[in-house]
């Protein structure tokens, strides 16, 4: 998710398809599988890239000029990704000075300099090279800074008592768990859920950010974990992630689902606000059983700003593990959803609370109506090929 956990979660909790991002969903520290994930990567030549010379792979060089960036300012002998897997920043410096001598818009110059600079693996969990890749995007909403006529929902805050825990600066076992409550009689104890939240349980006056016109846009918001609110003189506003009540996320798709409300193959984000829509006197009902709650702020200047820390750019940005894959490399994606094939470089700029696993992604589409059909349709299976430094000295784990 964001630099505050995530951009936005991945449509597909909503419809129930995983287990990404504002919110984090955790799993309980005494959780345990069978077989644990392990990348593996074999490398390829460019060559071998389904679709490499026919995308415009121009497009994200600035994405990649954003993460040099960001990789640029840390300590030049700093590990990239984990156990160096990307080598150190050092390894990073002329790839990223080549990087910024790109001329815009140079689809040959581009690949030239991806060719010189780095080598392609294909990804693998233990050899298996399939993966599922949603999409994501922030959504729209018309609001105002005032309660009043149709804005009647609010955008909160987050609470000043909220008290949110990483886990792992406790045990290294629960690295990446997270726990949130608030203190009474100096324990921790549950933050109130989204049913006690709406009945109330929170001074919602006080703690409004921005009154909105659709309290299912407002749902969707806390879902994608970010987005912009059209005000009435026109004026787009940035909200972003501030905080979580630590409640499991919980997806009403598969519960519309799983109650025959909606057909199981016809689940999809177009779907469930359809019927959201449709059943004014349940919706509030169905969207309480998801007792998570997100809590926002306003962001200035550009956004939204993704885990890496850089402003994520559409269709170019990916949401990855990084406990398998670091920020701020580039990656071909080659995945099908359907008929359509989705072949394209991008960057991994951030992360998600359902982007698990070593051959997973989320991709960042926009925000608006055609950045929310594209994310809300998107269930694409297929490959990823993280691209290294060729000078990178890291141990890569070959299948």
């Amino acid at each position: 998710m964001s630099l505050a956990v995530r951009v936005g979660l991945s449509v597909s909790l909503v419809l129930g398809l995983a287990a990404c991002a504002a919110q984090p969903s955790p799993t309980p520290p005494s959780a345990a599988t069978a077989t644990p994930a392990t990348l593996t990567l074999a490398p390829v030549d460019f060559s071998e890239l389904p679709g490499w010379e026919t995308d415009s792979v121009s497009a994200a060089i600035p994405a990649l000029q954003k993460s040099c960036a960001r990789r640029l300012s840390q300590p030049i002998d700093a590990k990239v990704g984990p156990d160096g897997l990307a080598g150190t920043v050092a390894d990073w410096r002329q790839p990223c000075a080549a990087a910024a001598q790109v001329p815009a818009g140079d689809d040959a110059a581009a690949r030239q300099f991806l060719e010189r600079w780095f080598q392609p693996y294909r990804a693998g969990n233990r050899g298996d090279s399939q993966g599922l890749f949603t999409g994501y995007y922030e959504p729209l909403l018309a609001g105002a800074r005032a309660r009043g006529g149709v804005f009647q929902t609010p955008i909160l805050k987050r609470p000043p008592d909220l008290v949110m825990v990483e886990l792992g600066l406790f045990r290294p076992a629960w690295h990446g768990e997270h726990i949130a409550g608030r203190v009474v009689a100096g324990k921790l104890v549950p933050y109130p859920s989204r049913a006690e939240i709406e009945r109330d349980a929170l001074d919602r006056d006080r703690l409004a950010l921005f009154w909105v016109a659709d309290p299912v846009d407002e749902f969707f918001l806390e879902i994608q974990g970010s987005g912009k609110v059209r005000l009435p003189d026109g004026t787009l506003v940035n909200v972003g992630y501030d905080g979580q009540n630590g409640r499991t996320y919980v997806a009403i798709g598969k519960l519309l689902a799983d109650r025959g409300e909606l057909a199981k193959d016809q689940v999809s984000l177009a779907t469930i606000k359809a019927w959201l829509r449709a059943h004014p006197d349940s919706a509030q009902a169905m969207m309480d059983e998801n007792p998570s709650y997100v809590f926002f702020r306003e962001v200035k200047g550009e956004a939204p700003i993704g885990a890496e820390g850089v402003v994520l750019t559409p269709g170019r940005s990916l949401a990855v593990d990084r406990a398998f894959l670091p920020l701020g490399v580039p990656i071909w994606l080659d995945a099908r959803d359907g008929t359509d094939a989705i072949r394209r470089l991008v960057v991994a700029q951030d992360t998600g609370g359902a982007i698990r696993g070593p051959v997973r992604g989320d991709l960042y589409w926009g925000y608006g109506a055609e950045p929310e059909r594209l994310a809300g349709a998107m269930k694409a299976h297929g490959a990823y090929y993280p691209l290294l430094p060729k000078v990178a000295k890291a141990s890569v784990p070959t299948s």
